[in-house]
């Protein structure tokens, strides 16, 4: 055991006796809860109404949570859909006897098409704006929500990092490994931090907050930057079939970062609302 080497090696819920609460469960919805707080905040400062704060919860959960889940599988576990169909959708695992697993295998890039959708649907029905004004407001509490998000992924000893080949790291040994590696997570998680505090600057300090895009534009080159770069300290995920398509040369995660990226510059760089 060295200074610089962390032993990882936490309790991953509480036995309520009749429920298992998993950590990872509870930081989702620490995610969605400060993200309600700081979005009401926001709604107040520009003069709506309580009501379609509401409304907005309730699309964000059912679309995040549900964009998560299957762009994890269409992603990386593709075989999911044969071999255990209904535990896409519920939190429980059928295939090899019955289970509850909570929701698990959730990818932020399914997340993020699912929140421009529902959205998109939210300001049809109940905003009446235009989807960029929402789409400029939101992405500051789900930077932040991101955040909790990676802390639950280092709590259950996923999406880890490699290893680093020194005394330096942490050493998962739930998976039954003496490795220091790389806590990824926690690298994501603070840069993600970073994130959030800049689009909050750029919110409420700056000019660009009235140009249409541009908060949406510089999240997604913020944070899909921030995946791009700590994608090279992570072990490769499972159903790499992206990546192994172009020979390696990048991963699954990194693949699917791109687009994002450059629909970000776009946004901030090149779009112009259209006049009437």
């Amino acid at each position: 055991m060295h200074a610089l080497e962390i032993v990882w090696d936490p309790i991953k819920f509480l036995d309520l006796g009749f429920f298992k609460l998993h950590f990872y469960s509870v930081m989702w919805i620490v995610a969605f809860i400060i993200g309600f707080l700081i979005t009401k905040r926001i709604y107040r400062h520009e003069g709506q109404s309580d009501e379609s704060l509401d409304s907005l919860f309730i699309y964000s959960v059912l679309g995040i949570m549900l964009g998560a889940r299957l762009g994890h599988v269409i992603f990386y576990q593709p075989d999911l859909i044969t071999d255990d169909f209904f535990s896409i959708f519920l939190p429980f695992k059928f295939k090899g006897g019955f289970e509850f697993t909570g929701f698990q295998g959730l990818a932020s890039h399914g997340a993020a098409i699912a929140m421009i959708i529902s959205m998109y649907l939210y300001n049809k029905k109940v905003l009446k704006k235009t989807v960029l004004w929402i789409l400029d407001r939101v992405v500051i509490p789900v930077a932040l929500g991101a955040v909790f998000v990676r802390i639950g992924n280092f709590i259950n000893s996923e999406i880890i990092g490699k290893e680093t080949g020194s005394d330096f790291g942490v050493v998962f040994t739930q998976l039954g490994e003496n490795v220091a590696r790389h806590p990824a997570q926690l690298y994501e998680a603070g840069c993600y931090i970073f994130v959030f505090l800049i689009l909050l600057f750029t919110y409420w300090k700056t000019k660009k907050s009235d140009q249409p895009g541009f908060l949406f534009g510089l999240f997604l080159v913020l944070l899909w930057s921030v995946r791009f770069v700590v994608e090279y300290y992570k072990e490769p995920q499972s159903g790499e079939y992206l990546s192994n398509a172009i020979g390696n040369v990048l991963n699954n995660g990194q693949i699917l970062s791109i687009p994002f990226i450059v629909i970000g510059l776009y946004f901030m760089f090149i779009y112009k609302p259209k006049t009437n």
